[in-house]
C-alpha cells in the first residue's frame, strides 16, 4: 500500500505539472505569436491585448468557483473537465479566423485553465503532507510556473517560425488527451468533507467588477480618460467591488472569506503573487513587441533572448522549494521580488539605438528572482489554511495572480500609449494630434510604422519617424520602472507581512480548525 501511494503521489504531481505548464505556457506562448497573429488576422493595439486578457480574466474571475465546485463534486472529476474544455478551446483558437472568435476562445480556454489551475494544488496537497516533503514538491511545481512562463516565448517562437501560430494551440491538444488518461488512470479522487455552497452572487459581481475595469483601461486613450464610457465603466467596477466586498461579509458560505485577511501572512503572499504577475509577467507583452517589432528579431530569436531568465527560473525553483525548511518564508519571498524587481529597472533606460544586450543583466536578476519566488507563494498559500481548504487557498492564490495578468497587461498598455503619444506630441511641436501621435505608436509597436508613414509628408517623415520610436521607447522605459516599483512595493509587503508562526508546518492547523469552520472565524495566529 505504501509503495502505490508513492506511486500515486509522483502520478499527481507529474499530471499537474503537465497540466500547469500548459495553462500558463498559454499566456507566455501567444506573446512570441502575436505579432503573426496580427498579421494574419488583422486587429488593433487592443485586439493584442485582448488575446492575453480575455484568457486572464477567464482564470481570475473563475478560479475560485471551480475550486468550490472541486471540493464538491471531486477535484479529480473536475480536474479531467477543465482538461478537456482546455484542450477544446485551444482546437477552437487555432481554427480562429478572425480576432474576435480567436479572443472569444481564449475566453473559453481561459475558463478550462481555471478549473485547471484551480484543482492542481489541492491535488498535490493531498498527496505530500506539510514539511519538507510538501516543499519539495512545491520546488518541483514551482519550477514547472517558472519554466512555463520564462521558456513560453521561446517555445511559441519556435512553432511560429516552423510551423505557424496555429500551431502553440493545437500542441494543447495531444498533451490535453494523454493528461486526462493519466489522471483518470493514476490519481485518487477527494472532496471537502465540509463542502460549502456556491457563492454566485459573489462570482457575478466580482467578475463584472474585473471585465469592467479592464475594459475602462483598454478604451481609455482611445475613448478618452474622462469621457462618459470611461468614467461609466471604472464606476460601475467600483460599485460592483464594493457589492461584492458586501457579499462576502454578508453570505454564509462566501466564495472569499474576508476573515483570511486578518491573518497578515495570507494577506501578504496574495499581495506578492498579485506584484509578480501585475509587473514581470504582464510586461512579457511589452518586452516581445520591442524585441520583434521594433529590433526585429524573428519570433525564434526573440524566444532565445528570453533564454537567461529560464536559465534562472528553472535552476532556482527546485533550491527554493527545499530552501523552505531551512529559510523563513518571508526572506525567500521578499528576495524573490526584491531580485525581480531590481532585474526590471536594470532592464530600463533603453534607446532608440539600444541593442537586447540592454535587456541581458536585468532578464538575469528577474530570472533568478522568479525562480525564487514561484514555490515560496505555492507553498504558502497553502500552507496558512488547513489542508481541507486547500482548493479554496489555491483557488483564492491563483485569482491574485490571474488578476494581476490582467490588470497589469491592461494599465501598462494605457500608459505605454499615453505616455508614448505625449512624447511624439512634443518631439513633433505639435504637428500632430494627440490621437495621430498614438497611432505610430500603435504602428511601431505592430512593426507597420513604414505604412503609417504613407500617409505623413514626404519632407516630415524622417522627423516623424524619429519621434515615433522616441515615443515608443519612452512608453516602454516609463512601465518596466513602473513595474519595477511595483515588485519593490509587494517585497515590503511581503517581509513585512509573512510570518513563519502563521504558517503550518505540521497539521497544526487542521486541529485548530475542527471546532471552528474556516469561513466562520479567521484562523488564530500560532506561537
Amino acid at each position: 500500500m505504501a509503495g502505490n501511494r508513492t506511486n500515486r503521489k509522483w502520478w499527481t504531481l507529474g499530471a499537474v505539472c503537465v497540466a500547469t505548464f500548459m495553462l500558463l505556457l498559454d499566456i507566455t506562448v501567444v506573446n512570441t505569436a502575436l505579432p503573426k497573429i496580427q498579421q494574419d488576422l488583422g486587429g488593433s493595439f487592443s485586439d493584442l491585448q485582448w488575446v492575453i486578457d480575455a484568457y486572464a480574466l477567464s482564470l481570475a474571475a473563475l478560479v475560485l468557483t471551480a475550486g468550490s465546485l472541486a471540493d464538491r463534486f471531486g477535484r479529480r472529476r473536475i480536474f479531467v473537465g477543465g482538461l478537456a474544455i482546455f484542450s477544446a478551446a485551444s482546437l477552437l483558437c487555432a481554427l480562429a479566423p478572425d480576432p474576435t472568435f480567436l479572443n472569444l476562445a481564449r475566453g473559453l480556454q481561459g475558463i478550462g485553465g481555471a478549473i485547471m489551475f484551480a484543482v492542481s494544488l489541492a491535488l498535490v496537497a493531498q498527496e505530500f503532507p506539510s514539511g519538507p516533503e510538501r516543499g519539495m514538491a512545491m520546488g518541483i511545481y514551482g519550477a514547472s510556473i517558472g519554466v512555463s512562463v520564462a521558456v513560453g516565448p521561446l517555445i511559441g517562437g519556435l512553432l511560429t517560425d516552423g510551423l505557424g501560430w496555429q500551431s502553440v494551440f493545437l500542441v494543447n491538444v495531444p498533451v490535453g488527451i494523454v493528461t486526462i488518461a493519466v489522471t483518470y488512470w493514476k490519481l485518487r479522487e477527494s472532496r471537502d468533507p465540509n463542502v460549502t455552497r456556491i457563492d454566485w452572487g459573489g462570482v457575478v459581481s466580482f467578475s463584472g467588477a474585473l471585465l469592467l475595469l479592464v475594459l475602462a483601461l483598454v478604451r481609455g486613450n482611445d475613448e478618452g480618460w474622462g469621457s462618459t464610457l470611461i468614467v461609466s465603466l471604472l464606476a460601475g467596477a467600483a460599485v460592483l467591488m464594493a457589492a461584492f466586498v458586501a457579499i462576502e461579509r454578508r453570505v454564509a458560505e462566501p466564495m472569499l472569506p474576508l476573515g483570511l485577511f486578518r491573518r497578515r501572512a495570507f494577506t501578504g503572499v496574495q499581495l506578492a503573487a498579485f506584484a509578480v504577475s501585475a509587473s514581470m509577467f504582464s510586461l512579457f507583452l511589452y518586452l516581445t513587441l520591442y524585441l520583434q517589432n521594433f529590433l526585429g528579431y524573428s519570433a525564434i530569436d526573440a524566444g532565445l533572448r528570453y533564454l537567461p531568465i529560464t536559465v534562472g527560473a528553472f535552476l532556482l525553483a527546485p533550491i527554493s522549494g527545499m530552501a523552505l525548511a531551512k529559510v523563513q518564508a518571508r526572506y525567500l519571498m521578499a528576495g524573490g521580488l526584491g531580485l525581480t524587481g531590481a532585474g526590471l529597472l536594470l532592464m530600463g533606460g533603453l534607446g532608440v539605438h539600444s541593442e537586447w544586450t540592454a535587456l541581458l543583466l536585468g532578464f538575469i536578476v528577474s530570472g533568478i528572482g522568479v525562480g525564487l519566488l514561484n514555490p515560496v507563494i505555492a507553498d504558502v498559500a497553502l500552507s496558512v489554511v488547513p489542508k481541507e481548504k486547500s482548493g479554496m487557498a489555491a483557488g483564492i492564490n491563483d485569482t491574485f495572480r490571474q488578476v494581476g495578468v490582467a490588470v497589469g497587461v491592461a494599465a501598462w498598455g494605457a500608459v505605454f500609449l499615453g505616455a508614448g503619444a505625449s512624447k511624439v506630441e512634443s518631439l513633433t511641436g505639435g504637428s500632430v494630434s494627440h490621437d495621430q501621435a498614438r497611432g505610430l505608436v500603435e504602428a511601431t509597436s505592430s512593426g507597420a510604422l513604414p505604412q503609417a508613414l504613407r500617409a505623413v509628408p514626404a519632407n516630415a517623415r524622417d522627423q516623424v519617424r524619429a519621434a515615433a520610436e522616441q515615443g515608443f521607447i519612452h512608453g516602454l522605459n516609463e512601465i518596466i520602472m513602473l513595474g519595477g516599483i511595483l515588485c519593490l512595493v509587494g517585497t515590503a509587503f511581503a517581509f513585512l507581512l509573512v510570518r513563519e508562526r502563521d504558517i503550518d508546518r505540521g497539521g497544526e492547523l487542521e486541529a485548530i480548525e475542527a471546532d471552528a469552520p474556516l469561513e466562520a472565524e479567521p484562523v488564530p495566529a500560532r506561537g
